[in-house]
């Protein structure tokens, strides 16, 4: 009697997972994608331009010495 009782029990709760999971599912997917969307869409906004330049980091320059020392370049021609 005791088997026939736990089966019972047994088949009605997976029975009634069953049907809650075939309904709960869905909702918690179309949540889990609209929220993912949200933040996509958060992220890759684009703020509108207003017709400024901004420069955030400029390099300082090195000199160079070996080419402020160089003189003219001259063009030759080679002699065969």
């Amino acid at each position: 009697m005791a088997l026939l009782r736990f089966l019972f029990i047994a088949i009605s709760v997976l029975w009634l997972i069953r049907i809650v999971a075939r309904f709960a599912i869905p909702l918690l997917l179309k949540k889990m994608v609209s929220k993912v969307q949200n933040q996509a869409n958060q992220q890759y906004q684009q703020p509108k331009p207003d017709g400024r330049i901004r420069v955030d980091y400029v390099p300082p320059r090195e000199k160079n010495e070996k080419t402020e020392k160089i003189g003219d370049f001259v063009d030759y021609e080679e002699i065969k």
